[in-house]
């Protein structure tokens, strides 16, 4: 904060609203000021933990007061620097605010406030007949979800949070709390302010409850892992699945460094080669036909090595595997810090994107496995470096912009999932031009100041 005397200020009618849960401690900063990605971090001058809407108005009316910019934050679990603070300011912690509100059983929803996390949703959820798909693979609150737009190995059949978000409440950057959506599941009333909120990273406003949509619990599901000779046979069983509609809930693309990676991390012995991860729900029946016609599918390309879950311990454990790829990257160089980037393209143009983007890892001499959620064009590159090594830095760069443009000459997108954060924000332009200034006026309508998470999504905030 530029001015120490408005600090104080600020400190004082922050305490006063929320008593001890006011921190200025080094550390507890340092925390809150960087997310999973390799960037140095960038710390907060203080942070808040509200325990309700009402305190989170309370916050947000007080920094406006002052010009103070705010950063919500919810476990620190994005990817594109969205929770970092380059200009300082508060940081509002909506951890404590994780209480489950309410669940429609009939109607298949239920209510949430944003620290709630998915794991958390999932254990309250078990026993009541009905789920929550939307799977990131991290345990990330449900609030930031929402703000990143997260999607996961479940998009391919549920969709992503923009399908599953009924509606919100959110705190504007004045303090003001509106209400957006409703538990209806449609409606022509007014402008669609729900999915204007999903995905904008808290640079229009503060998420603080949620109503989403539910599934009934799956009569079957089955797993499966499946080996190949070469990552295109693989990419191929992909396409062709998706393009016969068969509706597969989860279709996993692991290549063969990140098998090796996996292996090693979660102790497990499968063959180092390009291979698929695929879950299949629906009644006993349509589990046993969906997964006859993939596997066929992948034997047509020389797909092998089919092992089965069934129960839930055995396909728990493979999903853990799964979603630990990113620790497991990470530890194949011990010191090192991971630079995970994503792109999504059509699923025709699959196949081609992945082949040339392993061609120029491999020609870029990097450690950089390719995991991606295929079954909808959206995949992953890890890079692990060595962040003292400047030369290993820049070709990092030069290879995450070959692998944006590349996606984006194939009608595809900068990120499927991570979202712009800091770290996309020029390819946000390329990627859409003038819309970039529509979403600007957007922004400056609802946050003048430019007090809302800023420097995040637009090049000059």
């Amino acid at each position: 904060m530029a001015v120490h005397n408005e600090s104080i200020a600020l400190q004082g009618r922050l305490t006063a609203i929320l008593g001890d849960r006011v921190t200025t401690n080094v550390n507890i900063r340092d925390q809150h000021g960087h997310d999973e990605g390799y960037r140095l971090g960038q710390s907060p001058d203080i942070v808040v933990f509200p325990d309700t809407t009402n305190e989170v108005s309370a916050v947000v009316t007080a920094c406006a007061d002052l010009a103070v910019p705010m950063i919500p934050y919810g476990v620190g679990t994005s990817l594109e620097g969205q929770v970092m603070a380059p200009n300082g300011g508060v940081c509002i912690d909506l951890s404590r605010m994780n209480e489950v509100l309410q669940v429609n059983q009939k109607d298949l929803d239920c209510t949430v406030q944003a620290g709630v996390t998915r794991r958390q949703l999932d254990q309250y959820l078990r026993d009541q007949g009905v789920f929550f798909p939307v799977d990131p693979g991290a345990d990330a609150t449900l609030g930031g979800m929402a703000a990143t737009r997260a999607s996961g190995t479940n998009a391919v059949r549920y969709g992503t949070m923009r399908e599953n978000v009924l509606g919100l409440t959110v705190v504007l950057a004045d303090g003001r709390v509106v209400k957006t959506g409703g538990r209806a599941r449609k409606s022509s009333a007014g402008y669609d302010l729900t999915n204007l909120f999903v995905g904008s990273e808290g640079t229009l406003g503060i998420i603080t409850e949620l109503t989403l949509r539910l599934y009934g619990r799956l009569e079957a599901i089955s797993s499966a892992v499946c080996s190949f000779g070469v990552l295109s046979a693989a990419v191929d069983t992909v396409i062709e699945t998706i393009q016969l509609g068969i509706p597969v809930a989860r279709i996993e693309l692991l290549d063969e460094v990140q098998m090796d990676a996996v292996n090693r991390y979660s102790g497990l012995r499968y063959p180092v080669a390009p291979t698929l991860f695929l879950e299949f729900h629906g009644t006993r029946s349509a589990v046993a036909e969906q997964a006859e016609l993939v596997g066929s599918i992948a034997a047509e390309h020389g797909g092998s090595n089919f092992q089965w879950a069934r129960d839930e311990q055995d396909r728990n454990a493979l999903w853990r595997a799964r979603h630990d790829a990113a620790y497991a990257c990470k530890a194949l160089r011990p010191g090192c810090e991971m630079w995970p980037t994503d792109v999504c393209v059509p699923i025709s143009r699959l196949a081609e994107c992945i082949n040339q983007t392993r061609k120029d890892i491999d020609q870029s001499d990097l450690v950089a496995p390719i995991v991606g959620h295929v079954g909808d064009g959206n995949f992953h590159v890890v890079i692990v470096l060595d962040t003292d090594d400047r030369d290993e830095i820049q070709r990092a760069n030069e290879l995450n912009e070959r692998l944006i443009e590349r996606a984006l000459s194939m009608g595809g997108t900068c990120t499927g999932e991570h979202g712009i954060g800091l770290g996309k924000r020029e390819h946000l332009v390329h990627e859409h031009g003038d819309a970039v200034d529509v979403m600007a006026t957007i922004k400056q309508s609802l946050d003048p100041k430019n007090l809302m998470n800023p420097g995040k999504i637009f090049m000059d905030s």
